[in-house]
């Protein structure tokens, strides 16, 4: 990946942070290998991209034998918060860590936005 795509995706991450009340976020490939990242010190970023991929990825196989739709996304509630991950088109994951009392229809909406970018970017 050139340093200018990876430049702009981080860019993209920081954004997300100052706009959607986001503590950590990451975009990981759908095999769990980690693009880019603004995460918090402390955070282990292969394990977090591994297992983030594989939360939503499990979602995706039980939706599509129970109902053969497509997810959009899966918000995970621990007691300090909420993981959310979305698809970022074909190839990309966005995931995000938010604190419970944020805004989560802004965050949605600005995941939604960035996903749309990240996806533009990746092609």
């Amino acid at each position: 990946m050139e340093s200018s795509t990876k430049e702009k995706l981080v860019t993209l991450l920081k954004r997300l942070k100052e706009e959607g009340e986001v503590d950590s976020s990451a975009i990981i490939t759908r095999d769990g290998l980690l693009v880019a990242s603004d995460l918090s010190t402390g955070i282990n970023k292969d394990s977090f991209a591994a297992m983030s991929a594989a939360v939503l990825g499990a979602a995706e196989t039980a939706m599509l034998e129970l109902s053969n739709d497509y997810v959009l996304g899966v918000i995970s509630e621990f007691q300090g918060g909420k993981l959310i991950t979305m698809g970022a088109g074909s190839k990309s994951i966005l995931v995000a860590l938010v604190r419970n009392d944020a805004n989560l229809g802004l965050i949605l909406i600005e995941m939604q936005k960035a996903s749309k970018g990240i996806e533009n970017l990746m092609k």
